[in-house]
């Protein structure tokens, strides 16, 4: 590692390293004021107040990470250009490739601590969050069940699964039915019960009836006290995905329900463009860096945008990448698009957007 990358590596890092505390510290503030007026009126105390924050500070990280690293690129090299180091470089023969090594090593090194973030560290800080939110500020009991907000499931190629409420620890469901179709998409039977929970030799239903369809318009209706079901789902997948979305799932979360369910032949369109979503954003660190740099030497070659320019170059390559994310991925969720393309598509367009701009820089 030569004395002159290491400078620019140097400089570049002092510069992001203000621009994210800055922007980290504005969303901080912004928030705080927005939610303390209403937290302070249940009397909870500083501490929990001061926690809650804290644990919001991942989140906050993991997305404003990749527009500090994009106005950390645009300033630095509008600095190098005003002191004409830039110049200096160029005039010695070092290339375009080499004076941009810095940059992506560093933007390289952001993206692995934001994939870490995404995977594990935002799922969990953001549930603990929500509890310390719930119980402690608020000072609400701890429930002992919940509202389903995504109520079905199918639980086979010809089976759908209703809930209505979720025990927290996923081990109990209540107000259970279960619908039953034959070829071609006919409803043969249906089975309610008033709950259901889980035991070592799987999933008992509690005070309940079978209702099956015969021909003729009729119906025969059996009743159960106890019975077991085989369910393919396991108390995780009802504390978790059945009750949230995959913003509070990890990866490995992820992984194991497709894995579990996908020669079921079931369909993950918006968990799985939520997933590739979540890995491709922080790679987007890298993207930025590219047009950046494309950004600010695509004039001349050899000089830099001015600080204000620089600026607002980059809070309009940010509002255009978000927007652009925003509705590949409700395309994704859609089915409009493939999943891997949703999550992907924002930051191959701008990355071929950077390569352009740099291709048309003077070498």
């Amino acid at each position: 590692m030569t004395i002159l990358f290491r400078y620019i590596l140097r400089e570049f890092s002092k510069i992001f390293g203000m621009c994210f505390a800055g922007l980290v510290t504005i969303y901080l503030v912004i928030d705080f004021f927005e939610k303390v007026r209403r937290f302070l009126r249940y009397e909870s105390g500083l501490l929990p107040i001061l926690t809650y924050f804290a644990l919001k500070i991942p989140s906050i990280s993991f997305q404003v990470a990749p527009f500090a690293i994009l106005v950390s690129t645009l300033l630095t090299i509008g600095l190098l250009a005003r002191s004409n180091e830039i110049t200096a470089m160029r005039s010695c023969g070092i290339s375009l490739l080499w004076m941009s090594s810095p940059f992506l090593l560093f933007a390289s090194a952001v993206s692995l601590v934001l994939l870490t973030f995404s995977s594990t560290i935002i799922p969990l800080a953001s549930e603990k969050a929500e509890e310390i939110r719930v119980i402690q500020i608020e000072q609400k009991p701890a429930p002992v069940t919940i509202q389903a907000t995504q109520p079905w499931a199918r639980i086979s190629a010809n089976a759908l699964m209703k809930i209505s409420e979720i025990d927290t620890t996923g081990m109990t469901v209540r107000g259970v039915r279960i619908f039953y179709f034959r070829p071609p998409f006919q409803l043969e039977r249906i089975t309610e019960a008033e709950e259901a929970r889980y035991t070592p030799t799987g999933w008992i239903l509690m005070n309940g009836h079978h209702r099956r369809f015969l021909e003729g318009d009729t119906a025969e209706l059996v009743q159960f006290t106890e019975q077991l079901i085989k369910i393919p789902l396991i108390p995780d997948d009802f504390s978790s995905s059945l009750i949230g979305n995959s913003d509070t799932m990890t990866f490995h979360e992820i992984q194991n329900y497709i894995g579990r369910f996908r020669h079921e032949g079931f369909s993950f369109t918006r968990l799985l463009t939520d997933y590739y979503g979540r890995v491709a954003f922080p790679l987007v660190t890298v993207v930025m860096v590219v047009v950046g740099i494309a950004l600010s030497l695509r004039r001349s070659g050899v000089r830099g945008g001015s600080m204000a320019m620089g600026i607002g170059q980059a809070f309009i390559v940010g509002f255009c990448y978000w927007t652009t994310n925003a509705v590949a991925i409700a395309l994704g969720r859609g089915g409009a698009l493939a999943p891997m393309l949703a999550g992907w598509m924002a930051n191959a367009l701008f990355l071929s957007f950077g390569l352009y701009l740099l291709l048309k820089v003077r070498h």
